[in-house]
Formats: C-alpha cells, sequence, structure tokens
C-alpha cells in the first residue's frame, strides 16, 4: 500500500485528502515534519482466498487424531 505524506502548512482541503485517500494510499498528514495523523480507507482492498492453492504443501501424520501418552501430559521423557 502506497503512503503519501502531506503537510498541513500546504492547508489541503478535506475532499483532496479523501480522494488520495480513496485511491488506496494511506495518508500521512504532518505539521513541521512531525507525523500527526494518518487517514486510511476503510474499505478492504484484500483478494479473496483461492482455495487449494498450495494443494501438497502440508502434510499431516498418521497417527494425527491419536490421544498423547501420559508421559507427554507429566511432562516425562
Amino acid at each position: 500500500m502506497e503512503t503519501k505524506t502531506i503537510d498541513l502548512q500546504v492547508h489541503p482541503s478535506l475532499d483532496d485528502l479523501l480522494s488520495v485517500v480513496a485511491t488506496g494510499a494511506d495518508v500521512v498528514l504532518t505539521e513541521n515534519s512531525e507525523p500527526l495523523a494518518r487517514l486510511t480507507s476503510l474499505k478492504t482492498t484484500a483478494k479473496p482466498r483461492t482455495a487449494g492453492l498450495h494443494a501438497g504443501a502440508i502434510q499431516m501424520s498418521e497417527d494425527f487424531d491419536e490421544p498423547l501418552p501420559d508421559s507427554f501430559w507429566l511432562g516425562e521423557e
């Protein structure tokens, strides 16, 4: 995500700031090079997930759902 820095000494209008945010950029408002606030869009820009994208990347052991031994719960080795 792009971040734009705008100094308040330039006196930007709220409409101008919101139009920059509407493009998807974050706006950092500064005064004398000191950051004061950040404006960010509330709309999500995340893409929907694709099922099966990394098929085979994770493997589960055959004994995955079997109970753990008592030695595990008692802290014994």
